[in-house]
Formats: C-alpha cells, sequence, structure tokens
C-alpha cells in the first residue's frame, strides 16, 4: 500500500459519517495527484529549456561563419574599389606593360603552339597561330603538301583547360607597338601550312626571335618547344627591342 492509500484510508474511516464524505475523498485525492502532475510538466520545461540552450551554441556559430564570409566579400569588395580608385587617380597606370604569351595547348595530334598577345590592364587578348585550313583532309594533307593556312585564333586556343605550357614576356609601349605589327605582318603573309616547313612552332619562333628571345628547334612538340623556349631563355619576362628595330 502507497502512502497515498494509507492517508486516503485512514481520513475515509473519519469522514464517511459525515455528509461531504465523498466531496472530501475527491478533494484529498485531487490534492495528492497534483504534485505529480506539476512534477511532469516541470520535467517538460526543463527539458525544453535545455533543447534551445543547446541549439544557441549552433545558431551562434552559424550566424558567426556568415558573418566571417559577409566580412570577408565585404574586405575584398573594399579592395577592388580603393584599386579603381588609385587607377582613377594615375591614368599613367591604366596603360600598364604589353605581354606576349607564348602558348601550348593539346590537340587530336601533336598540339598547337600559338601566342596571346595585348595590354596587361584589359581583359581582352588576340591570338595569332598557324594552321592548316579546314578539317583532317587538309591537316593529313599538309604532311606532303602546302596546304592553305589560317592565322588567327583555333579551337581551344581560349580554353584554358587544353593548355599545357605557357612562357609570358613584357614589352613597354613603343616597343609592344612594333612587336603586334610584325605579329599582323607574320598574320598576312602567312598563306600557306605545312608540317615540316611552316608549322606552328616554326610562326612563334620567328615572333620570339624578334624580339631578341632565344629559339629552339621548331621541330618538337609544342609543349617542348614553349617550355624549352622558357628555359634557354633562363625564364626572363621583360624584353627590349635593340636600337636598330
Amino acid at each position: 500500500m502507497t502512502f497515498a492509500d494509507g492517508l486516503v484510508a485512514r481520513w475515509g474511516a473519519n469522514v464517511k459519517s459525515t455528509p461531504l464524505a465523498p466531496c472530501l475523498l475527491a478533494s484529498l485525492a485531487f490534492a495528492l495527484l497534483l504534485p505529480c502532475k506539476i512534477e511532469s510538466v516541470s520535467a517538460q520545461e526543463i527539458d525544453a529549456r535545455t533543447g534551445s540552450q543547446r541549439s544557441i551554441p549552433r545558431t551562434m556559430e552559424d550566424h558567426q561563419r556568415s558573418a566571417e564570409a559577409n566580412a570577408l566579400v565585404s574586405s575584398e569588395g573594399t579592395v577592388d574599389s580603393k584599386a579603381a580608385l588609385q587607377g582613377a587617380r594615375k591614368p599613367d597606370s591604366a596603360k600598364g606593360p604589353y605581354y606576349v604569351d607564348f602558348r601550348a595547348r593539346t590537340a587530336a595530334s601533336w598540339g598547337h603552339a600559338f601566342v596571346w598577345f595585348g595590354k596587361t590592364s584589359e581583359r581582352q587578348v588576340e591570338v595569332a597561330g598557324l594552321t592548316p585550313a579546314g578539317d583532317n583532309l587538309e591537316y593529313v594533307l599538309g604532311h606532303v603538301f602546302f596546304v592553305p593556312s589560317e592565322t588567327g585564333a583555333s579551337y581551344g586556343d581560349l580554353d584554358p583547360g587544353y593548355l599545357t605550357a605557357h612562357y609570358r614576356v613584357y614589352l613597354n609601349e613603343p616597343d609592344a607597338k612594333k612587336v603586334f605589327a610584325h605579329i599582323k605582318k607574320l598574320q598576312a603573309s602567312s598563306r600557306v601550312w605545312n608540317a615540316e616547313t611552316m608549322n606552328c612552332t616554326g610562326f612563334i619562333g620567328d615572333i620570339a626571335e624578334f624580339m631578341g628571345l632565344k629559339t629552339p628547334p621548331r621541330w618538337q612538340r609544342p609543349e617542348n618547344y614553349v617550355k624549352n623556349l622558357k628555359a634557354m631563355n633562363g625564364g626572363r619576362q621583360f624584353v627590349r627591342l635593340s636600337s636598330v628595330q
């Protein structure tokens, strides 16, 4: 027998003889059950509060990460804004150095060598290279005969995913004008392509020689040609043309 049952039995014996016996017994039972209900509700509230407190650190951590990310983006935007303002205050710096970038990429066969050239302060680039005009037939015939050529951008020249090697050399403005004019002239005069004598490595080698760079033999894969071109010149990054040019 529990404590509550004994208490009801004891009080029940005394109040059975009174007219209010049923009411008193009901009140006594409700009073005994009330603490149990209160304790149950309190436990649920504690669990709920504990659960909410456990979620607070994670929420604070998420807010902290979000704040850090926003701060990083904001700081980068501030740096870019400052750079833009500095460029606006110094008009001469907008010209920047010019460049010729000797590049090699993958292709269906040996690969392809070509150049990018332009101004470092501009995203737009010009492309020059020597390829057979047409499709596979011209390429096959070009190993025996001279075939018509193209000297502009070909498929994959602007895609960095195909790049296998590159060597960038910088020029001042007067020298860049001369080099770019030579590239344009070379494009206009290179009417034919041949795998052995007038190929892509020989084309970019002509540009490199005009710039005063040492050049490797043209009869090698474009990737190796560009890497050897860089190695033979010690990786030098700035070129000045001779006075006679």
